[in-house]
């Protein structure tokens, strides 16, 4: 997988960090991309995806939906997930990944890389 995600960090709540998932090549060869993460002890969890098409069509799961972004940059072959408000449940590490998709509630990708770790803590 040429999918590397970086920008995680220690963040109080109520802050910001933003994400990257650089490709090697074109981000348009990876399909849909995806964000999903997974804390320690506990099962792994879809974020958000944002299609390959041109209308950019996005889905954000309910826990962070109004205070997460995703958004690409086809010319730095980069995806991006602006996080805001963060909380503490929002620790964890976070991996994008290709071919994302959501499937009758249920979310799939096809392979990822490295993640990155945030930690939202006072």
């Amino acid at each position: 997988v040429q999918l590397q995600a970086s920008g995680g960090g220690l963040v109080q709540p109520g802050g910001s960090l933003r994400l990257s998932c650089a490709a090697s090549g074109s981000i348009r060869d990876y399909g849909a991309v995806g964000w999903f993460r997974q804390a320690p002890g506990k099962q792994r969890e879809g974020v958000s995806c944002i299609s390959s098409t041109s209308d950019g069509a996005t889905y954000y799961a309910i826990p962070v939906k109004g205070r997460f972004t995703i958004f690409r940059d086809n010319a730095k072959n980069t995806v991006y997930l602006q996080m805001n408000s963060l909380r503490p449940e929002d620790t964890a590490v976070y991996h994008c990944a290709t071919d994302c998709a959501v499937v009758s509630g249920h979310f799939d990708v096809g392979s990822w890389g490295q993640g990155t770790l945030v930690t939202v803590s006072s």
